[in-house]
């Protein structure tokens, strides 16, 4: 029923029951208030950017009686709090506010004044939610948090069945996605009095990330995708002929993503091709294909978000690795190509994907990522202002590919056992980033090499897609979940561990 007509006429409402600020444990005395600078790599977000984190909750005690269900959520609700009271001790810079220096560029107030904590009721059981289309509920002021100056808000919205739906709104220019999945791993464990996944803390050393060349030897052309922007009505993206950006949820069977990495293997050496640069080089075909005859001599781009803490972590003492490792902030890069769009509508799946992964293979070094630190170093005092990637609005058709796949959003356990449902989500600010095309794909949380995507595409490449890859992309609905709760209590024992796999 996830998509059907009744899912659409029940959620009409969901109530704020109640806002309150969580503040770090017993730390407003010890932390005294400063200012913490954001580095070279945080300065490439767009201040507009943020992302959610969406984890869905299946109440165990929902066939015990409405009442015994009510106590349940209500418990589960006070033990995320107290959680995120000790999480925000180790994590303080999250219980800050951003504000600009004297240059206009962002940093880290920290004062401890806390984080929001939002309960809200939706009149919905879950069977009727419309998982597949998050645009009609995962939106502000429903399931998503209608806060956009915070750094860290929580929303917990208890359903009429006693599930409950936690969604986590991050500020994209003080957290990646690694970042965000080791907060999540931490506040669970805190919520579950369980040892600490981390053996060290979070790290925010931003001295790891100081500028350290001669930048007046640095060849700016080699970040040409990394442009300096002044963000105005004039020079922002706009989808043309209404074709705005959707966001919606699908899945796909691991057998798929098996046979497509074997076609994208296929006589190329050492079958080297990495489950997701094929899956980006079948993604950024189809968004070629679904172009119109009028654009086919136009370049379309495919973006892959690269994480450096590993690579920037080599070679220096176990300390600073250890801090790299842990380091909370932005580490990445989202190095960007470009075909035309005939070509890639000729060549096979193979010879694209070995495209994808030889350029790929020219950038995952610690020294594009050094060179990238002194490249906004050095034209830092021109503009305050960045922007991750070059696409512009008369360019063809781009894609960000933005891999989940070693996150552990889909195994974090409150209390309540894996989430049936654990994604990220971008409801505002993606359009100053990527044109309005990223996919995130993600691990289910049964294990079975399943993977959820998040897409946020353009409504004509989504309906392109549904036609032309309906065997391969299947929307998420209830149904599917229904197959996960099936199978989630063999997973749910002592011994397995939520360990992150980032």
């Amino acid at each position: 029923m996830g998509l059907g007509d009744k899912a659409k006429s029940l959620f009409q409402v969901v109530k704020m029951v109640k806002k309150e600020v969580v503040v770090p444990l017993g730390v407003s005395s010890l932390i005294q208030k400063h200012w913490l600078p954001v580095s070279n790599l945080d300065l490439l977000i767009p201040s507009q950017l943020k992302f959610v984190a969406i984890q869905c909750y299946k109440n165990p005690a929902s066939d015990s009686g409405p009442q015994a269900s009510t106590n349940a959520a209500e418990s589960f609700i006070s033990s995320l709090k107290r959680g995120l009271a000790q999480v925000l001790v180790p994590f303080y810079p999250l219980a800050g506010e951003v504000v600009r220096n004297s240059l206009g560029e962002p940093e880290i107030c920290c004062n401890n004044r806390g984080v929001e904590f939002i309960e809200a009721y939706a009149d919905i059981e879950l069977e009727n939610l419309n998982i597949h289309n998050l645009d009609q509920n995962f939106v502000v002021g429903k399931l998503v948090p209608d806060n956009n100056h915070d750094i860290l808000v929580v929303q917990s919205t208890t359903l009429k069945c006693g599930s409950v739906i936690v969604v986590t709104l991050f500020d994209h220019r003080i957290s990646d996605g690694y970042s965000a999945s080791m907060f999540l791993v931490s506040w669970a464990e805190f919520v579950r009095s369980k040892p600490l996944t981390y053996n060290n803390p979070p790290s925010f050393r931003r001295s790891l990330l100081n500028p350290s060349r001669n930048f007046g030897s640095i060849d700016t052309s080699d970040y040409d995708k990394y442009v300096t922007v002044v963000t105005t009505p004039e020079n922002t993206s706009r989808p043309r002929n209404n074709d705005n950006p959707i966001n919606r949820l699908y899945y796909i069977k691991a057998e798929h993503i098996n046979n497509l990495q074997t076609l994208a293997c296929k006589n190329n050496s050492n079958n080297n091709i990495t489950k997701i640069e094929s899956f980006s080089a079948f993604l950024w075909k189809l968004i070629a294909k679904s172009s119109t005859s009028t654009d086919v001599e136009k370049q379309c781009k495919v973006g892959i978000v690269v994480d450096g803490r590993k690579l920037l972590g080599r070679g220096d003492g176990k300390e600073d690795h250890n801090a790299m490792s842990n380091f909370f902030g932005n580490v990445i890069s989202i190095p960007n190509w470009g075909k035309r769009i005939c070509d890639l509508n000729k060549e096979p799946l193979n010879e694209v994907a070995r495209d994808v992964h030889k350029s790929l293979k020219g950038v995952v070094m610690k020294e594009h990522f050094s060179g990238l630190i002194d490249w906004v170093e050095a034209i830092r005092p021109k503009s305050g202002m960045f922007r991750l990637s070059s696409y512009k609005i008369d360019d063809g058709p781009s894609i960000m590919v933005s891999s989940g796949l070693r996150f552990s959003t889909g195994v974090v356990d409150f209390g309540w056992g894996r989430p049936i449902l654990g994604t990220f989500h971008f409801p505002m600010g993606m359009r100053n980033l990527t044109k309005g095309s990223y996919v995130y794909p993600a691990l289910s949380p049964i294990g079975n090499g399943d993977w959820v995507v998040y897409m946020h595409l353009f409504k004509s490449q989504l309906e392109f897609i549904d036609k032309e890859a309906s065997n391969f992309f299947k929307p998420l609905t209830f149904d599917y979940l229904r197959s996960i709760m099936d199978q989630l209590p063999y997973l749910q024992k002592d011994d397995i561990s939520i360990k992150s796999k980032i």
